[in-house]
Order: structure tokens, then C-alpha cells, then sequence
């Protein structure tokens, strides 16, 4: 329906009201009336219509013609809710953990700084304090180039985003590194080779203190039940940067494993704290593998029937035994000593 009227110019000015059949067929904003077409018959420009002073429409005691209409549901409320996980409740919380299980924090700087020497590619995040940003002055370079997020922030907030008051002034969020199978280790497997097999070791520490040890006496490949433990942020901080210098190698299982590098001509060296030969007397084969377990219980039965020589490293027999991760070093050094 329409009025006409004429003002103090003599101009007619003209006010449209809406009804039920009009305003349903309006495709416009259903919020502001916007967008919409006009009613039919009609050319004139908005700015001859006129609206009720006071800025909004809105509805008023007396039935005002002029109506606000509520905003329609919207697709995204049809979402899945999941609790809001991270924040985020449109995301599916098997993606996040998927997600969270293929990346992991390291940190400490001698670690981080070889980690972007040898594979900038899996890094994500970083965090830095202040006083090492000299340092990484390449780092940080490369990551704003190839838009990596990185924040420069107070030892509080890096210890909350490393998960360590340790962490060294850098914590770097990286993709992991898979193992790879015996048999791709064996195509490449140079004529001396020496492989750690670890049985059982899963303090990340220890498992730093070997990788440092494994870097050191040229020592590249680990034979392990769990590939991710060797990227954990503890273990990669005590390596120093050798975690960068050895691949973890993973078999069906770990008795297969050793089987496998049996018929390709490995010899399976089993060390123990109280029987085998002493270590200095012992002649260590070029191509070996060299099994370990953890201090306690050391190595299994089964895995010391697998042996083709046993080892021992004397001494005053005044402690059970050595840490592992130094009877690690003390055999590798003689394997290298014979052999290198």
C-alpha cells in the first residue's frame, strides 16, 4: 500500500509499507531490509523514501508498520559442537589428536640449531627469548621467509610453551620423523656398520646420552621398538645435536628386527654386567649389531639367545652396573678404536 503527500517544496513525497505477502518474497538482508528489489510499479531512489526518525526501525506500542525481522538460523549453527576443544568446537578432536601425535616440542639451543641445519622443513613454531635471537639470526630469516609463525618471548611464557624450565632460551614445535624399515636400512648399509639395538630403553635421557654417543663414533642407525621416543624434547636436549646424525629403525618387532639384520650378515653382539667376554679382550666385528637394555633388568632371555657374542665391561664391581648410556660410549669407543 502507498500514501502520497506533499511537503513545503510541493515535491509528493512518497512512504511504502510492507505486508506479509511482500516482505516474505524479499530476498534482501532479513536483518536490514537491504539488498532487496523494490515493489513493483516503483523506480524511486531510495532517498525519496522516508523512515521514522530515531535511526533503527523497530517495533513500538501501537503496531508500527516498520519491522525488524530476526536474522534466519545460519548453516554453521547445524555444526557439530565437540566440546570446544582447543578452542575451536567446529573441529573434529580426532584431527587435533592426529595432529598433536605427528608433532612434538624440542628444545635447548645446541639441539635446535642443528635440528634447522638438517631439516628446517619440519619445523612449525618456534619460540625464542630475547637474548638468543642473535643467534638464530639465520633461522629467523628463513622462517619469515617461508612463513613460519615464531614469537620472541619471557622465560615464563617459553617454559609454558616448551613444557620445561630446561628448554635453553628456544623451543621449536616440529613434524616427527618416522623410522624406517630394516630393509630400506639394508639396501643403503655401508661395508662398516655398526647399529644400536634398543631393548626396552625409554628414559629420554639416557636415549639423548646414546644418540650423543652414536653421533660422536659414527654410529647412525637405532634399532627401536618406538621411533618417536628419540624425538622426544628431553631426549633431542641431552643429544647436543646428535639426534640429528642417527635414523631410527623399526622392524615387525624387535626379535624380527634382529633376525633380519642376522641373514644380511650382521653379527649380534648382547652386552651383560656380570658374564661374556671383557670388552678388552673382545674382537667386535666390522658389521654388527649392538643390543642394550635397560639397567634393571637388562637384556631379555630370548634377546641374549639371539647373541652370537656376549660382552662385558670389568671394573671393581663396587655398583651393580654402569648407566647405560655410558656403557654405550664405552663399547661404541672400542668398536671404533678396532674398526674405524
Amino acid at each position: 500500500m502507498n500514501d502520497e503527500f506533499k511537503g513545503k517544496s510541493g515535491k509528493v513525497k512518497v512512504m511504502y509499507v510492507r505486508g506479509d505477502d511482500e516482505s516474505s518474497s524479499r530476498t534482501g538482508n532479513p536483518r536490514t531490509g537491504k539488498g532487496a528489489p523494490r515493489p513493483d510499479g516503483d523506480r524511486r531512489s531510495s532517498r525519496n523514501s522516508e523512515k521514522p526518525r530515531g535511526g533503527r526501525d523497530r517495533d513500538v506500542a501501537g503496531g508500527s508498520p516498520w519491522r525488524t525481522v530476526s536474522r534466519a538460523p545460519s548453516a554453521v549453527d547445524d555444526k557439530p559442537d565437540y566440546g570446544g576443544i582447543g578452542g575451536k568446537s567446529g573441529i573434529d578432536p580426532e584431527q587435533i589428536r592426529r595432529q598433536r601425535n605427528e608433532e612434538t616440542r624440542v628444545y635447548g639451543e645446541n639441539a635446535c640449531q642443528a635440528l634447522f641445519q638438517s631439516r628446517p622443513d619440519c619445523i612449525v613454531r618456534a619460540w625464542f627469548v630475547q637474548s638468543v635471537t642473535p643467534r638464530f639470526r639465520d633461522a629467523l630469516k628463513w622462517m619469515a621467509a617461508n612463513r613460519k609463525a615464531y614469537h620472541v618471548v619471557d622465560d615464563a611464557e617459553l617454559a609454558k610453551a616448551s613444557g620445561t624450565e630446561h628448554h635453553g632460551g628456544v623451543c621449536f614445535l616440529i613434524k616427527k620423523r618416522p623410522g624406517i624399515q630394516v630393509r630400506e636400512w639394508l639396501a643403503k648399509a655401508p661395508e662398516k656398520d655398526c647399529v644400536l639395538a634398543l631393548e626396552d630403553i625409554g628414559n629420554p635421557h639416557n636415549l639423548g646420552g646414546i644418540m650423543r654417543s652414536c653421533a660422536h663414533f659414527g654410529v647412525k642407525g637405532l634399532l627401536v621398538q618406538d621411533a618417536s621416543l628419540l624425538e622426544s624434547g628431553a631426549a633431542v636436549r641431552t643429544a647436543e645435536g646428535g639426534a640429528e646424525h642417527v635414523q631410527a629403525i623399526s622392524g615387525e618387532s624387535f626379535a624380527e628386527g634382529l633376525d633380519a639384520f642376522r641373514r644380511a650378515g650382521y653379527a649380534i653382539v648382547t652386552t651383560s654386567s656380570h658374564q661374556g667376554e671383557p670388552l678388552a679382550q673382545a674382537a667386535l666385528p666390522a658389521k654388527m649389531v649392538l643390543v642394550l637394555g635397560q639397567e634393571s633388568d637388562g637384556l631379555s632371555d630370548t634377546t641374549l639367545e639371539q647373541g652370537d657374542l656376549s660382552v662385558s665391561i670389568g671394573g671393581t664391581g663396587n655398583v651393580e652396573s654402569l648407566n647405560v648410556s655410558v656403557a654405550t660410549g664405552i663399547l661404541l669407543a672400542e668398536w671404533w678404536r678396532q674398526n674405524a
